[in-house]
C-alpha cells in the first residue's frame, strides 16, 4: 500500500448531489438549488474542484443536457468557474475579472467559459467635454463618438458601458454592427489600431433608478465603477470608457509585484 508522504495534498471529494425523477422541478433546477445550498452550508468552498458535466451526469444517471443547463446557470451566477481545458471550480457568486492583461469584455468572458453578448443602447457624435478630452489627450470640443452598450453574461445584464472614441481615429464607426462585434477586434482588424495598454481607475458608486432598471437590480445597490483609457502601441489614446458593473456579480483581481530594491 502506497503511503501518503508529508506535504502530499489529498484531493477533496465534492459532496454528492441527487435528482428526484418524481418532482415537478426540472433536473437542472434541482442541481442548481442543491449546489447553492452546499455553498451556503460550507460543504462547498470557493476554489474547490468540482465534477465535470460528464462526471456529474453519469453520477446522477441522467443525460448531459440538464447538467449543461445547470452549469450555464451556475456560471452566470458566478457560482461555478469553467475555463477551457480545466476542471470546474466552485465560485463565489462573483465573476472574477483580472486586470493584469488587456482583454475585451467578450474575450474575458469566453476565456472563463461564459457566453457574452451586448445590446447597443445608442451611438452619437458629440464634442468632447473636459473629462473626455483630458482622458483622450485631445482639446475640449473635439468631435468624439459616444457609444452606450449593455453587456450580458449568459443572457443576464451585468454592466453598463459608455465609451468615448475620437471621431478622427474611427471614421464611420456608426456604420458598423456594434452590438455583435467585439470593439477591440474592430479596433485592430478594421481600423488597424494595435492595442498597447490601458489605464484603469476604480471607485464605488450606487445605482440610480435608470441604471438599476438597465442592470436588473435595485436603485441604491452598490456598483463597481471603472474608468479606463486604452492606448494603441503608438501611444495614442483611442478609447475612454466608463463601466458600471454590478458589485454582486463582479470582483476585480490585481496582482502587485514588489520592485526589487537596488
Amino acid at each position: 500500500m502506497r503511503k501518503r508522504t508529508a506535504g502530499t495534498r489529498q484531493r477533496h471529494q465534492p459532496p454528492a448531489l441527487h435528482v428526484d425523477a418524481g418532482s415537478y422541478v426540472p433536473f437542472y433546477q434541482q442541481i442548481v438549488e442543491q449546489f447553492r445550498d452546499l455553498i451556503k452550508s460550507g460543504a462547498l468552498r470557493e476554489g474547490e474542484v468540482f465534477r465535470s458535466e460528464g462526471e456529474l451526469a453519469a453520477e446522477l444517471g441522467i443525460s448531459k443536457m440538464p447538467v449543461r443547463q445547470a452549469f450555464a446557470k451556475l456560471r452566470a451566477d458566478g457560482l461555478l468557474q469553467v475555463e477551457k481545458g480545466k476542471r470546474p471550480l466552485v465560485g463565489s457568486s462573483q465573476v472574477p475579472w483580472s486586470f493584469q492583461q488587456l482583454r475585451g469584455f467578450s474575450e474575458e468572458m469566453r476565456r472563463r467559459g461564459l457566453v457574452p453578448s451586448s445590446r447597443l443602447l445608442g451611438i452619437r457624435e458629440l464634442p468632447a467635454n473636459a473629462e473626455v478630452a483630458k482622458a483622450l489627450r485631445i482639446p475640449p470640443g473635439t468631435s468624439t463618438w459616444e457609444l452606450r452598450r449593455l453587456r450580458f453574461v449568459n443572457g443576464e445584464p451585468v454592466a453598463l458601458v459608455t465609451s468615448h472614441l475620437p471621431a478622427a481615429v474611427f471614421p464611420g464607426l456608426d456604420r458598423h454592427s456594434l452590438a455583435k462585434a467585439s470593439l477591440y477586434a474592430l479596433f485592430e482588424k478594421t481600423y488597424r489600431r494595435r492595442l498597447g495598454w490601458a489605464e484603469e481607475e476604480f471607485s464605488a458608486t450606487v445605482a440610480t433608478a435608470a441604471v438599476a432598471r438597465a442592470l436588473g437590480t435595485r436603485a441604491g445597490r452598490p456598483l463597481l465603477c471603472v474608468r479606463e483609457t486604452t492606448f494603441d502601441v503608438g501611444r495614442t489614446a483611442i478609447e475612454f470608457s466608463l463601466s458600471l458593473l454590478r458589485a454582486d456579480r463582479y470582483k476585480a483581481t490585481v496582482i502587485s509585484v514588489r520592485k526589487r530594491q537596488s
